[in-house]
């Protein structure tokens, strides 16, 4: 097998030219406003896509998606760090064509199989009891370190342009994963509550003062929050579990910022997230992305139960694009209508391009959406 060329999240990174301003943006994520649809791509392709796509005769700004049309925002991330701050020096352990093993920054063995994933597997964890947790909690408090160097006049000077910003916490459910693993947290939520409920406490304090001092300099505009805590068949926590440890560490975050004029709070979590979409909107989230069709997230569907409670991102069915046109027309006429009709999504594949996906395909995917949005804006 050849060795890929776009091997990093860094190379299968997209251009957009985002032309949509802050303004319309947010009052369009708010159903304030409705003037034009909005569509975009939010992840890119699969590893070893942009090489099958070159051999299909791709021009260079198809290979960087430069050639598509889209309409988006542009954002401005905040330069402050409210997650781990610190950690172990990386150690190498083995290296071959297939894969590469280390030691990360939490002291986790990592695997990532070079041909296959941009993402390594963590193979043990570091966090079991609360004597391992005090070992690394350091890295979580508050100091002067996570703001990075002009980070207040770098963002006045981005909102000033029309950007979107931003600010991010980690993962309620996310971060303390990566501490224990799934399995770890999901049976800490029943015999070790207390230390869970002690990491999020922890996280969430200095988060707290993080944004305190960002949004005291500058207007936020969105908080944004990964999670990635559902699979096909539904979220790995349920909704007791994140109306007690999760709920509380989001509203924390999010009420001082929305007092303060935050308007959006994003949560971008994979899978089936149905069950508990209720309780996380308890807790101040009002959008969700990416919404994955085959995993049930079905937005026009979801847009009847929570009105302009919610707003989305995402939610075109990525597996129509193996199929054709006629598969890649119906997904695209179900979808594009009503939600061009109510605002509130930005349109995109629910996730990222899946590799073996042709090239005339995505082409045809693209011209299909414009002509649908067109249609249903009035020709906008």
């Amino acid at each position: 097998m050849a060795p890929l060329k776009w091997t990093t999240h860094t190379a299968l990174s997209i251009r957009r030219r985002p032309e949509v301003r802050r303004e319309e943006y947010l009052d369009f994520m708010t159903f304030q406003r409705n003037d034009r649809p909005l569509f975009t791509e939010l992840f890119g392709p699969m590893l070893g896509l942009k090489e099958e796509w070159e051999a299909q005769g791709a021009t260079p700004a198809e290979l960087d998606f430069s050639a598509f049309r889209y309409r988006c925002e542009e954002r401005w991330h905040v330069p402050v760090v409210t997650g781990r701050l610190g950690g172990f020096p990386e150690i190498p352990i083995e290296e071959t064509d297939d894969f590469r093993i280390w030691r990360d920054g939490l002291g986790r063995t990592m695997k990532l199989s070079k041909r296959v994933a941009t993402l390594p597997i963590p193979l043990d964890h570091p966090v079991r009891t609360m004597d391992d947790w005090m070992r690394v909690r350091q890295w979580y408090a508050y100091s002067d370190a996570r703001f990075l160097p002009d980070w207040d006049t770098a963002t006045l000077r981005a909102r000033q342009e029309g950007k979107v910003i931003c600010v991010s916490i980690p993962g309620g459910f996310d971060e303390p994963r990566q501490l224990m693993g799934e399995e770890g947290l999901c049976t800490a939520y029943y015999d070790r509550p207390e230390l869970v409920h002690d990491i999020l406490q922890t996280i969430g304090d200095t988060a707290r003062r993080v944004l305190a001092r960002v949004s005291a300099a500058v207007q936020v505009d969105l908080l944004s929050v990964h999670e990635d805590m559902a699979g096909n068949l539904g979220p790995l926590a349920g909704p007791l579990q994140v109306r007690e440890f999760i709920a509380p560490y989001y509203r924390a975050a999010w009420e001082p910022l929305a007092e303060r004029g935050a308007r959006l709070f994003e949560q971008d979590s994979d899978g089936n997230i149905a069950p508990v979409i209720d309780t996380f909107l308890e807790a101040g989230v009002n959008v969700m992305f990416p919404m994955e069709a085959r995993a049930g997230m079905d937005i026009v569907a979801l847009r009847k139960k929570y009105g302009r409670r919610l707003a989305f991102a995402g939610g075109i069915d990525k597996f129509c694009l193996l199929s054709g046109p006629e598969a890649i027309r119906k997904e695209l006429e179900y979808k594009v209508p009503p939600m061009v009709a109510s605002g509130g999504c930005v349109l995109s594949l629910d996730h990222r391009i899946l590799t073996g996906t042709p090239l005339a395909h995505y082409r045809f995917y693209i011209s299909t959406a414009w002509e649908l949005m067109e249609r249903a804006s009035g020709g906008g």
